[in-house]
């Protein structure tokens, strides 16, 4: 019996479907808990991250994360005086986190994962289908 080579394809792409979108989640969760967070040890407030994905081969072969970059976009200014990070005139950083946005990317990125995990089920229960017809 041949196997052919690409047989697994289905495989490799779903599962790679999965890590990179477990790994989107545990960026954009790490931006959702530290949305808040005025100070990261440095002084300056937590800077949101995001994950850059891209295709993992050439032709249809799935997607990894390349690289989780930090978010340069300027920091909110909020009034808070008596907060440990005020400045002199009473105003505290805050980070760059957008809390509906992460919220939202969290939501797709959480469907991106159920599809990948939803393709790997029935190319699972197309193969028992196919060894039953075997037997």
């Amino acid at each position: 019996m041949r196997v052919d080579a690409d047989m697994f394809g289905t495989l490799d792409v779903a599962m790679s479907g999965l890590r990179a979108n477990r790994k989107n989640v545990d960026v954009i969760t790490s931006n959702v808990v530290n949305a808040r967070t005025t100070d990261v040890g440095n002084g300056q407030p937590y800077r949101r991250l995001e994950a850059i994905f891209k295709a993992a081969d050439k032709g249809i072969s799935g997607v990894e994360i390349s690289e989780v970059t930090e978010d340069m976009s300027e920091f909110e200014r909020v009034l808070k005086p008596g907060h440990p990070q005020a400045d002199a005139e009473g105003y505290v950083q805050m980070p760059n986190v957008n809390l509906p946005q992460e919220l939202i990317s969290l939501n797709m990125a959480t469907r991106a994962y159920e599809a990948s995990a939803a393709i790997l089920k029935r190319y699972q229960k197309m193969v028992q289908t196919s060894l039953e017809l075997l037997k």
